[in-house]
């Protein structure tokens, strides 16, 4: 998750959750945290609302948080709404895995068919979009109804 998220959902400015880190980064290794770099910010760049420095947007890298840099965020910021939103969080992480763990034989199968509707229908494209419609509507329907956490407060 991106640091730009994190804040957002504990309600702290982006800078403040850093400098927390920072000034605890023994416990953020490599496999907990990384920063950005510049390609890898131009990827994301139409996915998030970064603006340019000049307009006032962030002058640094965004840091990235693994699941493991998420949990240990809850030990460097001390705030009743940190706890809740961490553990809300971490619950989340829980559900994407277990679902992703029911899902897999699904998502192998589906594979093997696309790699085998490629092979056998490459000259005609009808049949394919056809094909990739129904598929997509087979994923549509195996997808959870919501995987996500609530950030308002109770």
């Amino acid at each position: 998750m991106l640091d730009s998220d994190l804040a957002d959902l504990y309600g702290v400015p982006t800078k403040r959750l850093n400098e927390a880190v920072k000034r605890n980064i023994t416990r953020f290794p490599s496999n907990f945290m990384f920063q950005l770099n510049e390609e890898d910010l131009l990827d994301l760049r139409s996915q998030i609302a970064t603006s340019s420095s000049k307009h006032g947007g962030r002058r640094y890298m965004p840091y990235v948080f693994t699941e493991q840099g998420v949990a240990m965020l809850s030990s460097v910021l001390n705030s009743e709404k940190a706890i809740q939103i961490n553990i809300q969080i971490m619950n989340t992480f829980v559900q994407m895995r277990q679902w992703a763990m029911e899902n897999k034989d699904l998502a192998r199968r589906v594979a093997e068919l696309e790699n085998c509707f490629i092979e056998h229908c490459k000259d005609n494209k009808t049949d394919m979009r056809e094909i990739y419609e129904a598929i997509d509507l087979l994923m549509d329907r195996t997808k959870p109804a919501k995987i996500g956490f609530n950030t308002e407060e109770k």
